[in-house]
């Protein structure tokens, strides 16, 4: 089992920048896909982007696509989500989440660990 801890969630006015950061503990932190989702007030928690154990593989969901970019940092045990171009339709809880297995799920279902959640909330 891995523990998820989010942070660096925010106001921020649209056109802005914010990096999240997920640090893991528990478990060998190579050992997990890494991805993010989001869920905005009365819709469902949404793929944002994704990340391989070995870091070679990354997928975005293409309302993200050029604007953010997902990273990981082995020394640290830290995921991150630089967001830029922020828009008011990214406003919503961000979540970071692990899985074990080789694929970069796109759904809830395939990851197993959760981190607590981070607000964004993007002004216009």
């Amino acid at each position: 089992q891995v523990q998820l801890v989010e942070s660096g969630g925010g106001l921020v006015q649209a056109g802005g920048s914010l990096r999240l950061s997920c640090a893991a503990s528990g478990r060998t932190f190579s050992s997990y896909t890494m991805g993010w989702f989001r869920q905005a007030p009365g819709k469902e928690r949404e793929f944002v982007a994704g990340i391989s154990r070995s870091g070679g593989r990354i997928e975005y969901a293409d309302s993200v696509k050029g604007r953010f970019s997902i990273s990981r940092n082995y020394a640290k045990n830290t995921v991150y989500l630089q967001m830029n171009s922020l828009k008011p339709e990214d406003t919503a809880v961000y979540y970071c989440a692990a899985t074990e297995t080789m694929v970069i799920g796109t759904t809830t279902s395939q990851y197993r660990n959760w981190g607590q959640g981070t607000q964004v909330t993007v002004s216009s």
